[in-house]
């Protein structure tokens, strides 16, 4: 019998990004698969939820920021050891509050990058989002 396919797990990424192209990275809490590593926030989408909705809904959770909103930007499948993941990025320049840490996880607005060490998954995109966020 042919082995069951695993289908990627779809999980909702927003980058926050001010006027001067600052973003905002967390870092994932102990207990969590790569606990101490930094990420652009998000989680899963639960099943029968659109993915922006997802976003808006981790935002709030996860920092008490409501998403106004986002646009779709790339997307990225990622095969970690614990996880095999479809990564939906969305860049928003607009929300309202002031991130928290409500998971008690670490936050940076950075605009050089200079955050260590970074989830796998993220580092091409870091490359990329300086493109967008400093073109010439």
């Amino acid at each position: 019998m042919p082995e069951a396919k695993v289908l990627p797990i779809d999980v909702a990424v927003g980058i926050l990004m001010k006027p001067n192209g600052d973003v905002l990275l967390g870092q994932r809490p102990d207990g969590k698969p790569y606990a101490g590593y930094w990420e652009f926030p998000g989680g899963k989408v639960e099943a029968d939820e659109a993915i922006i909705d997802a976003l808006k809904r981790e935002f709030v959770e996860e920092l008490g920021v409501e998403v106004i909103s986002a646009e779709p930007w790339c997307g990225v499948e990622h095969v970690y050891p614990h996880a095999h993941v479809r990564l939906h990025f969305y860049i928003s320049r607009d929300w309202r509050g002031e991130p928290q840490s409500l998971e008690n996880q670490a936050f940076a607005w950075q605009g050089c990058v200079g955050v260590e060490p970074l989830l796998p998954a993220t580092i091409p995109l870091i490359e990329w989002l300086d493109k967008l966020r400093y073109p010439g």
